[in-house]
């Protein structure tokens, strides 16, 4: 087995005590042994672009009991997406929810109307004589 040429590697260690596998500079060392706080900056970089976005310029969500709201909602969102106040990220989650909260609607609505008919029915045959 052959071994790396330690000559173009690394000279520092890492932190559990082995050599340094990265490439080095002129100085001898990899780019981040030569700048020990340079990992940390573009760390901090790389969290602050997947931070979740705040719902800052969006406005608040209605109350979502009807169909027509949720309609509202979807279209507002859309053109929220379009305006570039809400990231296509948040609204695509957002869509699975809405759709839950429609299905719930639907159901709802067609236990009442089941519910109402079943009760104009009882109506009807208590007042016909038998």
């Amino acid at each position: 087995m052959a071994t790396k040429s330690r000559g173009h590697r690394c000279k520092a260690k890492t932190k559990s005590g082995k050599p340094c596998q990265a490439a080095a500079m002129a100085g001898g060392r990899c780019f981040f042994h030569a700048n020990p706080n340079k990992a940390a900056e573009l760390g901090r970089i790389g969290g602050r672009s997947k931070r979740r976005s705040t719902a800052g310029g969006v406005d608040q969500l209605p109350k979502l009991e009807t169909a027509m709201a949720v309609r509202q909602v979807v279209s507002r969102l859309v053109a929220d997406v379009y305006a570039g106040k809400l990231q296509p990220r948040v609204a695509a989650g957002m869509a699975p929810l809405l759709n839950l909260q429609l299905q719930a609607i639907k159901a709802t609505d067609v236990e009442h109307r089941l519910a109402a008919l079943e009760k104009e029915l009882h109506e009807r045959d208590k007042g016909e004589p038998k």
